[in-house]
């Protein structure tokens, strides 16, 4: 094995303040019999990934692809992968796996902590503290409080998990009810089963992909829905929520406040009304960062060559497309001989 014929060639670009020089570091760990190179350069990039049956990192450039001969699958350091040349990738037999789940329990505590600073008034007491100010204020209880997650997927399971414990009722709502789910109770998507659960709900909490169907699905009529009383906490996509709508329910006070870790557009203008609102949280979509990132990322990555070299390409982790050049009895080459 040598630098220029390595098994898994990572990509220089870094993300969220992370080096992918620990991501290489992480992955040897994990595969020490497995000849793993970190591209410092556009030119080691084109070099190294030529004969790489495995590269990864944030992107895979047209121009990557056009030297990678022997590639048979891009690890990607993001949930999204839409900026990948996923056709010619798959037309070639590449599989494709992301990083869908490693950000979940850090989005899903960012959650938990917007809906508790709500129930105890934390932004209350910032709001006092900005101003020098020392005078009692009342909080709520969140015990015995509805929460309503609507996606319950990797992050919305987290999210739930998080609450037991907690002494509240939870309302689930995603595309297949019949699935069942973690909460106490589960909805659809349809408009009467999403307006039951927002009419019952104290704290909303959005962690569904953006989709045809989820796109502008929190308007003007969810949230005259919502009990006055009611927080929303967007965790997910800034689309999900109609942002005028959202502005109009919070002056008229049709809701109590909410949190977003996303916004539409993204970021707000400077002048956006919703930054000056104390009752609005707003931080500006760092929800995801984790410093265990590369750590469970290059678990994805091991488990994926692993069962690439023993030909179990029917269980990959986060496959996000269908090669269909891929053979059943392919075996990654790692250049023992």
């Amino acid at each position: 094995m040598t630098d220029d014929n390595p098994d898994v060639v990572v990509l220089r670009k870094n993300t969220e303040g992370l080096s992918t020089a620990d991501y290489a570091d992480r992955i040897r760990d994990r595969l020490p019999d497995h000849d793993v190179v970190h591209a410092k350069t556009p030119h080691q990039e084109r070099t190294l990934i030529e004969q790489a049956p495995v590269a990864t990192g944030v992107t895979l450039s047209e121009t990557h692809l056009n030297h990678a001969e022997n590639l048979r699958m891009f690890v990607v350091a993001s949930s999204g992968y839409n900026h990948l040349p996923v056709g010619r990738m798959t037309d070639r037999g590449i599989v494709i796996a992301n990083a869908a789940g490693i950000h979940a329990p850090g989005i899903a505590e960012q959650a938990l902590g917007y809906c508790l600073s709500f129930a105890r008034r934390i932004h209350e007491g910032w709001e006092r503290k900005r101003g020098g100010e020392w005078r009692h204020y009342k909080a709520d209880e969140f015990t015995d409080s509805t929460v309503s997650v609507i996606g319950l997927g990797a992050i919305g399971t987290e999210f739930v998990d998080r609450l037991s414990g907690m002494g509240v009722h939870t309302i689930g709502v995603r595309y297949t009810p019949e699935k069942g789910g973690p909460t106490d109770e589960v909805f659809g998507f349809d408009e009467r089963d999403l307006h039951e659960a927002l009419s019952r709900t104290d704290y909303l909490v959005l962690s569904t992909p953006l989709t045809d169907t989820t796109r502008g699905l929190i308007g003007k009529a969810e949230l005259n829905t919502l009990p006055p009383s009611a927080y929303l906490v967007n965790v997910c996509r800034g689309g999900i929520v109609d942002t005028d709508a959202l502005l109009t329910a919070i002056q008229k006070e049709d809701i109590a406040g909410a949190a977003m870790d996303v916004t539409d557009p993204e970021p707000l203008p400077p002048d956006h009304p919703l930054w000056r609102m104390s009752n609005v949280t707003i931080t500006p979509h760092m929800g995801g960062h984790t410093p265990k990132h590369w750590d469970r990322l290059a678990d994805i990555l091991a488990t994926n060559v692993d069962r690439l070299e023993t030909g179990e390409v029917e269980s990959f982790r986060n496959q996000v497309n269908d090669p269909v050049d891929l053979a059943p009895d392919v075996r990654m080459n790692t250049h023992e001989e």
